[in-house]
């Protein structure tokens, strides 16, 4: 299933975010892989200094295995379906891994895209 993520960035954790980053550790240890440092060269800041990204995850519970990764520098806001649930082949069965190359965000992630600005480019300036 695919989620869009609203977070705000934990006073004091943006360094801590960008050496992750740079290093391309955020997330070591989450069998999510690489799906974090993707998150954060996609996610954009808002105007009103939150982050939103559309997070692909696999767990029963949205977020279960990433949720930590991500609490370590985020308070996460808001965590939302980013499609209807019935139209998602992984989670009704029809095709299993299905997320991982599914376009059914497509226009969610356009529509993001011209949002606030790059999360990345504004937050490694800025620290």
């Amino acid at each position: 299933m695919r989620y869009l993520v609203t977070a705000r960035m934990k006073p004091g954790q943006a360094e801590a975010l960008a050496q992750a980053i740079d290093d391309r550790t955020l997330g070591n240890g989450s069998i999510a892989g690489d799906e974090y440092l993707r998150n954060m060269a996609a996610a954009r800041q808002l105007d009103d200094g939150r982050v939103q990204w559309v997070e692909v995850c696999f767990c029963p519970t949205p977020l279960a295995e990433e949720r930590e990764y991500w609490e370590e520098y985020f308070d996460l806001e808001k965590v939302q379906d980013a499609h209807a649930r019935t139209r998602c082949r992984d989670l009704n069965g029809t095709e299993p891994w299905a997320c991982v190359d599914c376009d059914c965000s497509a226009r969610l992630e356009g529509r993001l895209a011209t949002k606030g600005s790059r999360f990345t480019r504004g937050f490694l300036h800025s620290r």
